[in-house]
């Protein structure tokens, strides 16, 4: 089997009658990695996921009977990978700082011993994805050695508790096609979602601490949202935001071919920022995968399906899983330049007719399911997009919005006037809110839903005013409508606005984003009465209100200390009405 042609990252190859679609193979005199991605009689076509300079025709093709796989097993935690699971350090190890071709390496470290404590006997009949074993991969988390799923029959042979190597046999089973070893890890293809017993309907949010998201637009566990934003609109910092703080158990952060210092920013910050539940560095609940620009193309389509695979294998140990894939974009531009060197016909601004599909295929692999093994596990994914200019009527934006339930739209207005996180409230929705009113009633406070309901209607008729303002000025409004602008203005700054250095705001309990909502809106409630009387707004709301009602966020630490506020505004509402009630 040997080269016939190149074509950037797509090769030809000549006598492939043996090779199957998706296969693995080693390319050319480097052994560079590649999968088979059309065969057409002895003709097969394949992506590689290397730079092909310097391949020549004629050169050897080796086939490697399996598909792209990744590991799966202990050492997955605070790794970083590129877009074939291949870990970086151990590639800077073989090459330097620039990564080398041809270069092979193992996803899991095989020479770190792991204490192992078994769960199962010898006669036992087990299915795929039973626990066989656990691992202690970190403080805060325990590893469970899983059955691959097309494994079912009867365990002959298990070792004793105790210390082994990732590539060690820990068990036999005796299954209906023969014996079948199990080690610490197994490989399963990426292109193929893991099997899950049910979907399960969503019910519990995740909870970011990002207070726009939760109050306004919240995601559930196991749901879909996208960030779409133009350049320098903070999604890449709000997605940071949410690797930091959001409640998973575990964070696959995939950079698909997004620039080298934004991934350099996460490696610094992680190590050192803390777990919020658990006290331990944030590397210890993450997995990176590092696919920058200046990597092949074409490795830009393998890190989404590399990282989303890695998700599943935690989701069926029953932990919950946030994915963060910055950018779907870069993704989507490897698929034309793909689709442009096998010569298909190009649909809406070049990107491939399958576009639309192969979105589809990476959002639906998230939910909240029930394993195989009985557990109960959710993969969430939160995808950046980048559409260029801002234009939020491309197609990766289009297609994208077919298929999450969450929408964050980043304002360019926004982010140019610091506000950030830039969400603009008006163009954002969520279709988890009615799904998760119920949870927000029961567990944080009953009338969560009719505050933010107020606030939100508060907001939309303020984008009215606004426009009205833009013409002939705020000052020929009605007290009643100024009233409207400035509390919403209270919202959007006292609120909305949140600061991602901010030691006390960066993550706001929801309890406390509670009484700060309720406080501006039961303030709005009473000062109305007293502009109904004809009441001048300066007299009801002066300076020193409106400014503790913006500054409450940063000074607030706990929610005892909303009392003092309240009787504050009580104090100030009684004086007023002794005065006017005269």
């Amino acid at each position: 089997m040997k080269i016939k042609e190149i074509n950037g990252p797509v090769v030809k190859a000549d006598g492939a009658k043996n090779l199957f679609m998706n296969e693995m193979v080693r390319v050319g005199e480097f052994k560079l990695t590649g999968e088979v991605i059309r065969i057409n009689g002895d003709i097969a076509t394949i992506q590689v996921y290397e730079e092909t300079s310097m391949l020549k025709p004629t050169e050897p093709i080796e086939g490697t009977g399996k598909m792209l796989s990744v590991a799966l097993g202990p050492g997955l935690l605070g790794s970083i990978y590129d877009g074939i699971q291949r870990p970086l350090n151990e590639l800077i190890e073989k090459s330097g700082s620039f990564i080398g071709r041809g270069i092979d390496a193992f996803g899991l470290d095989t020479t770190k011993y792991w204490e192992v404590s078994f769960l199962k006997n010898v006669g036992d009949e087990v299915n795929g994805g039973d626990i066989l074993a656990e691992v202690q991969e970190t403080k805060s988390l325990t590893h469970k050695i899983l059955i691959p799923p097309d494994i079912n029959g009867k365990i002959v042979e298990i070792k004793e508790n105790g210390n082994y190597k990732v590539t060690d046999i820990l068990a036999k089973i005796e299954t209906k096609y023969g014996i079948r070893e199990i080690k610490m890890y197994h490989e399963w293809p990426v292109k193929i979602p893991r099997p899950v017993k049910n979907r399960l309907e969503p019910k519990i949010p995740l909870i970011t601490g990002q207070r726009v998201i939760d109050l306004f637009f919240p995601i559930s566990k196991g749901g879909t949202a996208a960030i779409p934003g133009g350049f320098g609109t903070g999604k890449t910092i709000t997605q940071h935001q949410l690797a930091k703080w959001a409640d998973a158990d575990i964070i696959v952060y995939i950079g698909c071919g997004e620039r080298g210092n934004e991934m350099t920013e996460v490696l610094e910050e992680f190590p050192n920022l803390k777990d919020p539940k658990t006290g331990a560095p944030l590397m210890d609940r993450t997995v990176l995968i590092a696919n920058t620009s200046n990597m092949p193309v074409s490795a830009r389509e393998a890190s989404i399906y590399t990282g989303i695979t890695i998700a599943e294998y935690f989701r069926d140990m029953g932990y919950n899983v946030a994915v963060m894939a910055d950018s779907t974009s870069r993704w989507a531009e490897a698929l034309r330049e793909l689709s442009g060197r096998l010569e298909e016909m190009p649909a809406e601004e070049g990107y491939p007719s399958y576009l639309a599909s192969r979105i589809g295929q990476f959002y639906e692999r998230a939910g909240i399911t029930e394993n195989i093994n009985g557990t109960v596990g959710s993969v969430t994914i939160i995808g950046a997009v980048s559409p260029p200019g801002g234009d939020f009527s491309e197609p990766v934006t289009q297609n994208t919005k077919r298929f999450v339930k969450c929408f964050w739209g980043l304002d360019k207005n926004l982010a140019y006037s610091r506000h950030y996180p830039s969400i603009n409230w008006l163009t954002s929705y969520s279709e988890y809110k009615e799904d998760l009113n119920e949870w927000f009633a029961n567990n944080v406070k009953e009338q969560w839903n009719y505050y933010r309901d107020e606030a939100m209607k508060l907001l939309t008729e303020d984008d009215r005013l606004q426009q009205i303002i833009k013409i002939v000025g705020e000052d020929v409004l009605p007290d009643d409508q100024k009233l409207t602008v400035l509390i919403s203005k209270i919202i959007k700054v006292g609120i909305l606005q949140q600061s991602a250095f901010s030691e006390i705001d960066s993550y706001c309990p929801l309890e406390k984003q509670y009484y700060l909502l309720k406080t501006i809106m039961d303030t709005y409630s009473r000062s109305k009465k007293y502009i109904e009387k004809s009441i001048a707004i300066s007299q009801v709301l002066p300076a020193e209100v409106i400014s503790k009602l913006l500054t409450m966020k940063e000074e607030i630490k706990t929610i005892e200390e909303f009392k003092s506020i309240e009787e504050s505004l009580n104090t100030h509402f009684e004086k007023l009405e002794n005065i006017y009630s005269k």
